[in-house]
């Protein structure tokens, strides 16, 4: 079950996120967000706007669950060919533009691939 109704809980998560391609751990966001929305709707709202295809989520640095905008998805259908950087110098994770092609042998059929960059992003070069 998705989104049902805007509330301000929501407009809160959905404007920390704002329009770059930052992805954001559920820390990360709560910090933002301040007393602003408690943990619970916050991690709720996170669910279902997975499930909604507006934010896709993927595992950083130590399994760390980081949640970052959709651009081309449809409700629960993700797709997502990119990889993600985290730059070790200001700690900042976020989806790159370019998109990922792997061929693999043996009949397996991939369905979902996570890729992690880890270095330091041009601000911090």
């Amino acid at each position: 079950m998705g989104i049902q109704r805007r509330t301000k809980s929501l407009d809160a998560v959905l404007s920390a996120f704002g329009d770059s391609n930052e992805a954001l751990s559920a820390r990360m966001l709560l910090d933002r967000l301040g007393e602003e929305v408690n943990k619970t709707t916050v991690y709720r709202l996170l669910d279902r706007l997975e499930d909604d295809g507006i934010v896709h989520s993927f595992a950083g640095e130590d399994s760390v669950k980081y949640y970052a905008k959709c651009r081309t998805c449809s409700g629960p259908a993700h797709t997502h060919n990119h990889p993600h950087f985290h730059c070790t110098a200001c700690n900042t994770v976020r989806c790159l533009d370019d998109e990922v092609s792997l061929t693999v042998s043996g009949g397996f059929q991939v369905m979902e691939a996570q890729i992690l960059l880890k270095g330091r992003c041009a601000a911090c070069s």
